[in-house]
C-alpha cells in the first residue's frame, strides 16, 4: 500500500485548487448547500475516470497522450493535443490568479505584482523535480494536509447546519432548472474532474515498480486504484468544505453575491467573530495554488511528449505555459481589478469542463478494447457506466452551450 502511494495525491490536488475554491464559494453563497451533490457526482465520476487513467498506464506502459498518438491520425492527435494544452493553460490561469490573491491577502502585494511573482515558481519546480518524484510526492502531501487543517478549523468554527448538508447532498432537478446555478454547477464539474489529471495519473503511476505479469498488473491496479480513491476522497472533503463554509456563513446571512475570494477573506472574521478565520482561509489558498503548480508543470510535459514526441527544456516548458496565464490575468487585473479575476476565475473552469470529453472519450475507449487491454478491458457494466459519465459530461456542456447562445441571440 504505501509503495504506491503518493501519485494519488499529485492528482487529488487538481481537484482543490483556486478554480474549485472560486466556483464553490460561489455556489456556496449563491444557493447555500444545494450544490453539494454536484461536488459529490462529480468526485465519484473523477474517481472512475482516475481509475481508468491508472488502469491504461499500468497495463500498457503508455500515458494517455502517448496512446493517442499511437491510435489516431496526425490532424486528430494535433486537435486533441491543442485541446489539452488549453485546458493546461486554464489550469494554471487558475493557479496564477489564486496564488496572486493568497499574496495580495497576506502580505498585500498588488495582483498584477503577484501574478508577475507567480513566474518565479518554474524554478521551485526544477528543483523539486531534481530531487526526485518521492520528494515531490512529500511536498504536495504536505501541502493537501495544510489545507484539510486550515479547512477542518473553518468548518467547526462557521457551525453548519447538518440536516441542509446532508439535504445538499441529494441531486435537486432545480440545478438543471436554474441556468445561472446550472453554470455554477458545471464550473464545479470542470474544477473537479480535470483533463491534464487524466494524461498525468496514467503516466506517473508507471514510475512505481511492479511485475510485467497480469498477477504483478492486477496488484498495481488495486493498489494504485486505492490510492487515488484515498486522496479524492480527501478532494471531496476539501471541496465539500469550502462550499459549506460559504453556505454556512455567507448564505444563511444573506451575503448571496460572496463569489469573490477576496470577500469571503475579508467577511470569514467579522462573521465568524474569530480573527485568525481569514487568515486561515489565505494560508490554504497559497497551499493550493502551490502544490497545483507542481503537478501543472508535470501534465505539461507529459502532454507535449506524448501527443508530438517533442522534448523541450523543462524551465522553457514552464515559462511558455505559464506566460499564456500570466497576459490574460495581468490584463484582467489591471483593466477590472478582483471583480474581473474572480470572473475570469470561474470562467476557466467552465472552459475546462468543455475541454473534458476530448481526454475522456479516448481514455474510456481505449480501457474498453481488448486489443490494447486483454484480460484487462473494461467489463460491460464499467464500460456502460463510463460511457454514461462521458456523454452526460458531454451533454451538460452542450446545453449549456445552446442556452447561452440562445440568450446571445436576445
Amino acid at each position: 500500500m504505501l509503495s504506491f502511494a503518493g501519485p494519488g495525491y499529485l492528482v487529488a490536488v487538481g481537484y482543490m485548487d483556486p478554480g474549485n475554491w472560486a466556483t464553490d464559494l460561489a455556489g456556496g453563497s449563491r444557493f447555500g448547500y444545494t450544490l453539494l451533490s454536484v461536488i459529490l457526482l462529480s468526485n465519484l465520476m473523477a474517481v472512475m475516470l482516475q481509475g481508468l487513467s491508472s488502469k491504461l498506464g499500468i497495463v500498457t506502459g503508455r500515458d494517455l497522450a502517448q496512446a493517442c498518438r499511437d491510435h489516431y491520425s496526425r490532424p486528430v492527435n494535433f486537435m486533441l493535443w491543442i485541446f489539452a494544452e488549453i485546458a493546461i493553460a486554464a489550469t494554471d490561469l487558475a493557479e496564477v490568479i489564486g496564488a496572486a490573491i493568497a499574496l495580495n491577502l497576506l502580505f498585500g502585494i498588488p495582483l498584477p505584482w503577484g501574478i508577475a511573482i507567480t513566474a518565479l515558481d518554474v524554478f521551485l519546480v526544477l528543483y523539486l523535480q531534481h530531487r526526485g518524484f518521492r520528494v515531490l510526492e512529500a511536498i504536495v502531501i504536505a501541502l493537501v494536509a495544510t489545507i484539510g487543517v486550515c479547512f477542518l478549523v473553518e468548518i467547526i468554527l462557521s457551525k453548519p447546519n447538518m440536516g441542509a448538508i446532508a439535504r445538499g447532498f441529494v441531486p435537486s432537478a432545480e440545478i438543471v432548472r436554474n441556468r445561472e446555478m446550472l453554470y455554477i454547477a458545471i464550473g464545479i464539474l470542470g474544477a473537479t474532474v480535470m483533463p491534464h489529471n487524466l494524461y498525468l495519473h496514467s503516466s506517473i503511476v508507471q514510475t512505481r515498480a511492479y511485475d510485467l505479469t497480469p498477477e504483478g498488473r492486477r496488484e498495481a491496479i488495486r493498489f494504485s486504484f486505492i490510492d487515488s480513491t484515498v486522496a479524492l476522497t480527501f478532494a471531496l472533503f476539501i471541496n465539500a468544505s469550502i462550499l459549506t463554509v460559504a453556505a454556512a456563513t455567507f448564505y444563511t446571512r444573506g451575503n448571496t453575491q460572496v463569489a469573490e475570494i477576496q470577500d469571503a477573506y475579508h467577511l470569514l472574521s467579522p462573521l465568524l467573530g474569530v480573527g485568525a478565520a481569514s487568515v486561515l482561509f489565505a494560508i490554504a489558498l497559497l497551499a493550493s495554488g502551490q502544490s497545483s503548480t507542481l503537478t501543472g508543470t508535470l501534465a505539461g510535459q507529459i502532454v507535449m511528449e506524448g501527443f508530438l514526441d517533442i522534448r523541450l527544456r523543462p524551465w522553457l516548458r514552464r515559462l511558455i505555459t505559464r506566460a499564456i496565464a500570466i497576459i490574460p490575468a495581468v490584463i484582467i487585473s489591471v483593466m477590472y481589478g478582483t471583480s474581473g479575476t474572480a470572473q475570469l476565475l470561474i470562467l476557466s473552469q467552465v472552459i475546462l469542463s468543455f475541454q473534458l470529453s476530448f481526454a475522456v472519450f479516448p481514455l474510456v475507449q481505449f480501457t474498453s478494447e481488448r486489443e490494447k487491454m486483454g484480460e484487462f478491458a473494461n467489463g460491460l457494466l464499467l464500460k456502460i457506466a463510463a460511457y454514461t459519465v462521458a456523454i452526460v459530461i458531454a451533454g451538460v456542456n452542450t446545453w449549456l452551450l445552446a442556452q447561452t447562445i440562445a440568450e446571445v441571440r436576445r
